[in-house]
């Protein structure tokens, strides 16, 4: 069944359960949006959301009712490309800490051009997962979780900024803003990890475990006196992001697990 009859009967169902779009969102875990857009007929919805649907109403599944776009979707090269990036950075970042660290106990870098390097290879290769996660928001809506992205992503642009500046010239030294570039990422990464916690449905709560632990590393980094402790949480919430990167890009490629089973706000 094509639309605009899909979405006619999927409301005609609804109201015979005495069911309102927000009570069917919470029993199939799509967002109000969606299935205001299916019922109206704005979009055509893949073969398992409108099983998700189906199942959620009780009503037995069809293959009249199932969408054309029934195929595993493509995944896209980027999001690839960006699971990598995240990889490298996490190794890189382990580096960038220790010659950063010595670099605020001795006030100077031995090695300028290798800590930039360093630096700038940390930077590029976070920024681009970070935007690799963005671009996932498309596939599983999380309204929250992209504006926290955006705005990490503006944080490390100011604080590699400085960073580079302080590192080249005489303009300002680490040790004048360090604390407030603390306070900076602390509040970005409890921003990150709270955002997570708007996910719904994900398999063993996995998005509530990730959001709790970059919650609790950037409250331990925003402290200043527990970064040395906000950095074991901090480990395991970038694992954490990486994993999920990767079980969102396999559903993509399944094409029978939905985007849209994860309520987001």
């Amino acid at each position: 069944m094509k639309q605009p009859e899909l979405g006619k009967k999927i409301s005609e169902w609804r109201k015979a359960k005495g069911l309102t779009q927000e009570e069917l969102v919470e029993k199939c875990n799509l967002n109000v949006r969606t299935i205001q857009r299916i019922e109206a007929g704005e979009v055509t919805p893949r073969s398992y959301t409108i099983k998700a649907i189906l199942d959620a109403l009780e009503v037995e599944h069809s293959s009249q009712l199932e969408s054309e776009e029934s195929f595993p979707v493509k995944v896209p090269t980027y999001l690839y490309l960006a699971f990598a990036a995240g990889l490298i950075y996490f190794f890189m970042a382990f580096y960038e800490i220790g010659m950063e660290y010595e670099w605020i106990e001795d006030g100077f870098v031995a090695n300028k051009m290798a800590f930039t390097a360093v630096k700038l290879a940390t930077f590029l290769t976070y920024v681009s997962f970070l935007g690799g996660l963005v671009a996932l928001e498309k596939f599983f809506p999380n309204r929250i979780l992209k504006i926290a992205l955006w705005v990490m992503i503006g944080f490390n642009v100011v604080m590699y900024t400085l960073d580079f500046l302080s590192l080249h010239f005489d303009l300002l030294n680490i040790q004048d803003y360090y604390w407030i570039k603390l306070e900076v990422f602390g509040i970005g990464y409890a921003f990150l990890g709270a955002s997570y916690f708007a996910y719904k449905g994900v398999k063993f709560g996995i998005t509530q475990v990730i959001g709790a632990l970059g919650l609790i590393a950037g409250i331990l980094i925003f402290s200043g006196v527990g970064v040395l402790f906000g950095l074991l949480p901090l480990t395991f919430f970038e694992i954490g992001q990486l994993g999920l990167m990767i079980y969102f890009i396999q559903k993509i490629g399944r094409g029978n697990s939905p985007d849209s089973t994860f309520s987001a706000v």
